[in-house]
């Protein structure tokens, strides 16, 4: 395994981090393709073992059963110290008024929730998981700094949303004094490449970490075009993201096939061994089902494109509406 600073921080990270929204009750929330508890654990341990110490979850997976499962793990397979630890709030945890969002409420009700259900006193990271346009920002990066201070949170950071809305966050956290995001979590991968325009060159030169979500696309990009999941069946925010742009989705997914079969690689490794080379990419998270998942996962940090590759891989790729967030 490889490490790395999270952006301009000195904490260290794996090169790969480990999406937690597939390991959940899939009897609790809207992820019914989400895994038990047993299966989860081996593969959470497994990636533990493999040096991933990066782990990313969010209250709403499953109901909250997602942060209860990874903090079980943790407990049992690593020492807390070793884990780089993240969650999110915004979305929806209970019906009515103040079930959901940024204000001081939510955030300070959420964190708390969030830490009885991870089993630890702080997370390592703590997310918004999308901007909150009902709450002043003010307001939310307040309460944030208010989070850090009071040893709940070690660091800050975002997820998806207008790179005029990040600069504007920055801005108002620099002009009060208060803890800054470190990190952006945003939409990147072979058939979505919006962020390019702004966000990452941003990140870049604010040196804020970039963590994408979703770099397989769901994992269409690690086979055949017409191929179906139990998941990319059932998943319905996924089946909003890839519907803009099928036939030439449809090509760069063969290309990733091509360009595998020639590195006799697989096509995952292809996908995030693309996304690795970003100047701006600290460590994509990767959701996994399956053990080879994985190994994939690490073994694309030694998977070297040349620059025809990522040009033949890139040139079917046409602009696309805002996905994943709007």
């Amino acid at each position: 395994m490889e490490y790395v600073k999270l952006g301009k921080t000195g904490l260290e990270v794996s090169k790969i981090c480990l999406g937690c929204m597939t390991y959940g009750d899939p009897n609790r929330g809207n992820h019914a393709w989400s895994l038990p508890e047993e299966e989860s654990r081996a593969l959470l341990k497994q990636a533990i073992d493999l040096g991933i110490n990066f782990l990313d979850t969010a209250n709403t997976y499953s109901n909250g059963s997602s942060e209860e499962i990874v903090g079980r793990a943790i407990r049992d397979f690593a020492k807390r110290e070793d884990i780089v630890l993240a969650t999110k709030v915004f979305n929806r945890m209970r019906p009515g008024p103040n079930g959901a969002g940024l204000s001081r409420k939510a955030i300070f009700d959420e964190i708390d929730n969030s830490l009885r259900r991870l089993g630890t006193d702080y997370v390592d990271l703590y997310q918004i998981h999308r901007w909150d346009y009902t709450t002043p920002i003010e307001e939310t990066l307040e309460a944030l700094h208010d989070v850090v201070k009071a040893g709940k949170a070690r660091y800050i950071g975002a997820s998806s949303m207008y790179s005029w809305q990040f600069a504007k966050a920055l801005y108002t956290s620099r002009l009060n004094g208060w803890t800054e995001f470190v990190s952006m979590q945003d939409h990147l991968n072979l058939l979505y490449r919006e962020e390019e325009r702004e966000m990452l060159p941003f990140c870049e030169d604010q040196k804020i970490a970039v963590i994408p979500w979703s770099p397989l696309a769901r994992g269409r990009l690690t086979r055949d075009w017409d191929e179906k999941t139990n998941r990319s069946e059932t998943d319905e925010f996924g089946k909003t993201l890839y519907k803009q742009a099928e036939d030439a989705d449809r090509r760069i997914v063969e290309k990733v096939a091509e360009i595998a079969k020639a590195h006799g690689v697989s096509r995952a490794q292809v996908a995030t061994a693309w996304i690795l080379q970003k100047s701006a990419v600290t460590a994509p998270i990767i959701g996994a089902s399956k053990p080879n998942h994985l190994t994939d996962a690490v073994s694309a940090l030694t998977v070297k494109l040349s620059a025809d590759d990522i040009a033949a891989l890139e040139a079917p790729y046409i602009p696309h509406n805002v996905a994943g967030f709007k």
